[in-house]
């Protein structure tokens, strides 16, 4: 019983685990090079967040700065530019995720690939660019998963094959 009492005290916040720590022969002392390091945010001189998205062949050039929830990807707005509702919410997921709807104005430019692999790369790139601007994001976002790059691509041709894998069609005569 004395153990599950103790046990609260010691480790309550991540202060005190951080002390409790360097207070030991294994913290090295007051440098704190066993402590996690403390992120800072990484802001331009017009307060934007800057990130990049990849998913498949697309690419997403991403800028989040405070406002009142608008997205201009390309020069077009989010429901010329992506038509499918789905896609829309795949989009809007971090903000939801980390409880920030409609508190950021996100300007992007997105390349290559389809609509799907584009949605998916300015999902990747919001969400690094939220950790850039609020550092203590960064575990709501890494564990819903989208802090990690989707690393399936297309397979790409070999020599011999109709396709990736597909054999040319068989005669037998």
């Amino acid at each position: 019983m004395s153990e599950t009492e103790q046990q609260p005290e010691s480790t309550g916040t991540l202060a005190d685990l951080r002390n409790l720590v360097q207070g030991t022969a294994l913290g090295g002392g007051a440098d704190g090079a066993a402590a996690a390091p403390v992120r800072e945010p990484k802001r331009d001189e017009f307060g934007r967040s800057y990130a990049t998205g990849r998913r498949k062949d697309a690419v997403a050039r991403v800028w989040v700065k405070p406002g009142k929830g608008g997205m201009e990807i390309n020069g077009k707005p989010l429901a010329r530019y992506f038509a499918r509702p789905v896609l829309r919410m795949l989009i809007n997921q971090p903000f939801l995720v980390a409880d920030r709807y409609q508190q950021f104005d996100v300007f992007a430019t997105v390349a290559g690939g389809g609509l799907s692999g584009q949605a998916g790369a300015l999902r990747h790139g919001i969400s690094r660019a939220l950790t850039n601007y609020e550092p203590e994001l960064r575990p709501i976002l890494k564990k819903a998963g989208f802090l990690t790059r989707d690393p399936r691509v297309v397979e790409r041709k070999k020599y011999g094959r109709a396709k990736a894998r597909r054999s040319f069609q068989f005669s037998k005569r």
